[in-house]
């Protein structure tokens, strides 16, 4: 075979060219400390390392959600533990609204600080997240959550039923807070008669009322006989207590009206029943068939605010008589005992919110760890293995030049003697 001297050239140039791009992409992955630099490298190794790094990023936005969701629920944890302090002390201070010896300057100051527990409350209940939306106020979190209605002389809800998710892992959604219809406006106030001025048959008695003296029996007798269907006759709430003077002892039958089932009966000497939890007194004297008529009030909810304004009022209102005074301050106990405890029915489940946080959390790092382990596998380098093949392909370009160092040398004429 023929050399030519442009061969030779051609042959040591390409050898020269070669081995510099084999070093080349040697120190490339070197740096980069990455083995598939390009899909050409290895197509199947790069398009899993895709799928792998787009695992990465989502995890990476599940984490930055989690730390979002968890800041809020922290939020609004501290927000409800404000408003449990407040509502604690506001039951003390009904508990001591109770004591007969109050006098006028000690239900003032009694007051004053009830006006300062509502307006702290109304704060906490109307409290933002950290880019200025209202916690409580559903979807409409760009509306005040609470304001006082001037006309209706209450404080009313101004946001809806709705609940925002933040999205922590493939599939599942946490709540990063509670709207305040579900955790204010939920709470349960205390039962009892629609009016406290009864209704008294033609007869010896000339006037009557019904107050609610012990609220469990009562209680019991409310739930097990109030009918909610709207569709019921008028008077399926409708009560009678009948009375028969003219009997030693005097004796009476607690009787529903619509049916006509007795519900309790007794005697009594004096113009006091108490029956049912319910107490009755009346004025005059009762013939063998006077009757009087009362109805069971329809259950309600309300807001904390509300039953402090409530509160307030009556501790403020000296024209109150002691029976109506007590009858406030019952109402009140019961909507701020079962607020409270709305409150902590509501940080029960932050609490089980924020353990799953958690537990996601510790689950996104462990698969982020085994998403980074696979695509290494694939794509990242071995340092080792690497450094060999770099010096294996820089000796290779040194013999190479200096092959061709001395190749473009040769001359026939050194031959010739």
């Amino acid at each position: 075979m023929r050399l030519s001297h442009n061969m030779i050239f051609k042959n040591n140039l390409n050898s020269i060219l070669n081995s510099q791009q084999e070093v080349n992409k040697s120190m490339q992955q070197v740096n980069t400390q990455k083995r598939v630099l390009t899909a050409s490298d290895d197509p199947s190794a790069m398009a899993r390392s895709l799928l792998y790094s787009d695992k990465i990023q989502t995890n990476e936005q599940y984490t930055k959600n989690l730390t979002m969701l968890k800041s809020r629920l922290d939020t609004q944890e501290g927000v409800l533990d404000n408003i449990k302090d407040s509502l604690t002390r506001s039951i003390e201070l009904t508990v001591n609204a109770g004591n007969g010896s109050l006098t006028a300057p000690d239900k003032a100051a009694l007051s004053e600080e009830l006006e300062s527990i509502q307006t702290a409350v109304l704060e906490l209940m109307n409290s933002k997240t950290e880019d200025g939306r209202y916690i409580f106020s559903g979807y409409q979190d760009n509306t005040k959550t609470y304001d006082y209605d001037s006309t209706n002389k209450r404080y009313t809800y101004a946001g809806d039923q709705g609940q925002h998710k933040i999205k922590v892992a493939e599939g599942v959604e946490i709540k990063s807070s509670d709207n305040g219809y579900d955790v204010f406006e939920s709470v349960e106030q205390r039962l009892n008669v629609a009016s406290n001025t009864a209704t008294v048959g033609a007869g010896g008695i000339t006037s009557a009322d019904v107050y609610v003296k012990e609220q469990g029996p009562f209680d019991i007798f409310h739930k097990a006989n109030y009918n909610p269907d709207p569709t019921a006759p008028a008077n399926a709430n409708q009560y009678q207590l009948q009375l028969n003077g003219a009997t030693a002892p005097a004796s009476y039958q607690l009787v529903q009206v619509a049916t006509g089932t007795v519900m309790g009966s007794g005697s009594y000497t004096e113009n006091n029943i108490t029956v049912a939890g319910m107490e009755f007194s009346f004025s005059g004297s009762a013939a063998p068939t006077d009757t009087i008529t009362f109805d069971l009030a329809a259950p309600k909810k309300d807001n904390v605010l509300n039953t402090l304004e409530n509160l307030i009022n009556a501790v403020q209102d000296p024209n109150l008589s002691d029976k109506d005074y007590r009858q406030q301050l019952a109402d009140a106990m019961t909507g701020l005992e079962n607020a409270k405890n709305r409150v902590s029915q509501i940080q029960s489940g932050l609490g089980g919110r924020m353990n799953t946080a958690t537990r996601i959390t510790e689950a996104n790092i462990d698969l982020d760890i085994n998403n980074k382990i696979a695509r290494a596998d694939l794509i990242e380098l071995d340092m080792a293995e690497a450094i060999t093949e770099l010096t294996k392909h820089e000796t290779q370009l040194q013999a190479s030049q200096a092959t061709y160092g001395r190749l473009s040398n040769l001359s026939l004429l050194d031959f010739i003697r």
